[in-house]
């Protein structure tokens, strides 16, 4: 059996009880080293990113899927040991890990290209223990090559901030040089900007974090505001990135004729009602956005290294993932939370 540390046990953090971050719903762990099966790695955890999908899970806004789940869905890690038939990693090469594990791959949505819509589909720290621990499981099919040259707390978040945003991106259907609204700046709308400037947008950002603003005009956005602003133009695109219904009417009226405002989390708010002639009419579009395939991250990796993306991480030991996770709901953190080895 393959050990971590030459110990044949784990630490790590499971939700034990959700609820809010302060009654603390994380509780440390310590389980045998998970034996990968036929299609499996197993990767010795570099890095994971803390999603605000994790803080969802741990706070109770999504149900559990399995009681006692370690969270963490943007991994990075050694290959350690590998099930037989496993093909396109060895042990000892970086793979990352992230919030797509796996799909039936015969449905209608699967063969249409749409494996994000798959009913049967799984995901890391929901239904299958992540990466907020020494050591996790992650099906080669689904895993990520990733480069040896590179600091694996960078990577981490491109697994599921970059890749969701990429996909959010995608979903606003922002035309060339088109103008794009981004509302709350975090992990994935800090990517998916750059993403966009690198394109040729007009980026606006709207946030109640005076320090998120000052990195998004860093970053080269052209204006910064509240999140209840009027950006200083009408917006070809926008993405709510924010958890915060009420700002879906907010971001619609902001949109030119023929926008589409895309709703990039996974929890949203209740949505106040919406005003026809205000928010919907000239044929504004608003949609959802719904994990994200395969290909999505393939195409988002290989634009980040296409354009050199910067990320910005603040990082914790694995020691203090309560406290990630704290400072994330609190908006505390800087770009992403990104939890290492102790």
């Amino acid at each position: 059996m393959a050990t971590v540390a030459g110990s044949d046990t784990v630490h790590g953090w499971a939700v034990r009880r959700p609820g809010p971050v302060g009654s603390g719903p994380l509780v440390a762990v310590r389980r045998p080293v998970p034996a990968p099966g036929p299609g499996d790695l197993l990767l010795r955890v570099e890095a994971c990113g803390v999603c605000r999908t994790d803080l969802h899970l741990a706070e109770g806004d999504l149900s559990p899927h399995r009681p006692s789940t370690v969270p963490g869905h943007e991994i990075v890690g050694r290959v350690i040991a590998a099930g037989g038939a496993v093909t396109g990693f060895r042990v000892g090469d970086r793979a990352g890990g992230a919030w797509l594990r796996g799909t039936c791959g015969v449905c209608h949505y699967c063969r249409a290209g749409h494996e994000n819509l798959c009913p049967d589909s799984r995901y890391t720290g929901w239904d299958a223990d992540g990466g907020f621990a020494e050591a996790a499981l992650v099906p080669a099919a689904y895993a990520y090559p990733l480069p040896d040259d590179q600091d694996a707390t960078l990577l981490a978040p491109l697994l599921c901030a970059g890749i969701i945003g990429y996909r959010a991106l995608r979903r606003s259907a922002l035309p060339t040089g088109g103008r794009l609204g981004i509302y709350g700046f975090g992990a994935s709308a800090h990517l998916a900007a750059q993403v966009a400037l690198a394109e040729g947008a007009t980026v606006h950002v709207l946030t109640r974090s005076p320090q998120a603003r000052a990195l998004a005009l860093e970053l080269g956005a052209s204006s910064a505001g509240g999140a209840d602003d009027r950006p200083p133009e009408p917006l070809d695109s926008a993405i709510l990135f924010a958890p915060v219904g009420e700002l879906v009417p907010v971001a619609l009226e902001a949109l030119d004729r023929a926008g589409t405002l895309a709703v990039a989390g996974i929890h949203l708010s209740d949505i106040p009602p919406l005003n026809y002639q205000r928010h919907l009419f000239l044929e504004r579009d608003l949609c959802s956005v719904t994990a994200n395939t395969r290909q999505d991250g393939r195409e988002f990796l290989a634009a980040a290294a296409r354009i050199g993306i910067r990320v910005t991480v603040s990082r914790y030991p694995l020691s203090r993932a309560p406290q990630a996770l704290a400072d994330l709901a609190a908006d505390r953190v800087s770009g992403a939370a990104v939890l290492t080895p102790d």
